[in-house]
C-alpha cells in the first residue's frame, strides 16, 4: 500500500552538487519519502526554523559554511534532529570528526543511492520505534545520581533543567541504562540503538560514549556510569559506590 506523503518521513539533504541533488530527490521521492534539497547551509537553516524534518542529510564539503561547521552550530544551539554525514573521503579520522560534531551517522562518497535511503529509513525506524518502545522499564523515567531521564519525553534532566541529547546519544543512553550494571559490546549497543544494517566495528558508539561522558560525567577521564569495560564494551552503573 502506498504510503501517503503527509506520513512519509521527511528528510532535508544538503549539498552543493546539484547533480547529486536533483538524483538523490528523485530516487528518495520514488521510494516513498519526501524529499527537500538545497545547495548551502543558509538555505538549510531557513528551512529548518519553518518546517519539521526527521532526518538532516549533510555534505560535509561546501562553498561558506561547511556540513561539520553547521552540524556542530546547530548541536549548539539545542537542534536535535538526525544528521548523517556525507563525507568525500573515506579517511576513518573525518568521519570521527563528524560524529564528535554531533552527528548520528556517515557514508562516503561515492555511495550508492540505495545504501542511502537504507541508513535514512534505519534512522527514521529507530526515531519512531525509541518511542513506541522505550525497553524493558517501558516509559517510565530513569534516575541516576542526579540525573532523571524522561523516557516518554525523550529528555535528560539534572535539577530541573534540560540537557539536549542528540537522538543517536539518547538512544544509546536509554540502551545502557535500560540494561544497569550489565556490560554491553559493541555489537549488542549498535543493535540496540542502530539496527543489525550496521557493522559492529562502527566506531560511532565509542564517540557517542565520549559526549555523554562529557554530559553526565563530572570527570569524563574517570566515568562513574558509563565505565569501559576491556575488552567487552561498556557498562552503566547507576548508583556508584561512592554514593
Amino acid at each position: 500500500m502506498m504510503r501517503s506523503m503527509s506520513d512519509a518521513p521527511r528528510i532535508l539533504i544538503v549539498d552543493d552538487e546539484a547533480e547529486l541533488r536533483a538524483l538523490l530527490e528523485r530516487y528518495l521521492s520514488e521510494q516513498g519519502l519526501a524529499v527537500r534539497a538545497v545547495a548551502d547551509a543558509a538555505a538549510a537553516e531557513r528551512l529548518l526554523s519553518r518546517e519539521h524534518f526527521d532526518v538532516l542529510v549533510l555534505d560535509v564539503m561546501m562553498p561558506g559554511e561547511d556540513g561539520l561547521s553547521l552540524c556542530r552550530r546547530l548541536r549548539a544551539l539545542g537542534e536535535t534532529i538526525p544528521i548523517l554525514m556525507l563525507t568525500a573521503r573515506g579517511d576513518p579520522v573525518d568521519r570521527i570528526v563528524g560524529l564528535e560534531m554531533g552527528a548520528d551517522d556517515y557514508l562516503p562518497k561515492p555511495f550508492n543511492p540505495r545504501e542511502l535511503l537504507a541508513r535514512l529509513q534505519a534512522m527514521v525506524r529507530r526515531q519512531r520505534m525509541l518511542g513506541l518502545h522505550a525497553g524493558p522499564a517501558g516509559d517510565a523515567p530513569i534516575s541516576f545520581g542526579s540525573y532523571t531521564l524522561l523516557v516518554a519525553e525523550r529528555r535528560l534532566e539534572r535539577a530541573g533543567q534540560d540537557l539536549p541529547l542528540t537522538s543517536g546519544e539518547f538512544g544509546l543512553l536509554l540502551a545502557l541504562a535500560s540494561h544497569p550494571n550489565r556490560p554491553l559490546g559493541r555489537e549488542k549497543l549498535i543493535e540496540l540503538t542502530r539496527g543489525r544494517e550496521h557493522e559492529a566495528t562502527d566506531r560511532s558508539i565509542d564517540v557517542q560514549v565520549m559526549r555523554l561522558r562529557k554530559l553526565i560525567e563530572e570527570d569524563p577521564a574517570t566515568p562513574r556510569h558509563i565505565k569501559t569495560v576491556w575488552g567487552v564494551g561498556y557498562v552503566f552503573v547507576p548508583q556508584p559506590d561512592s554514593e
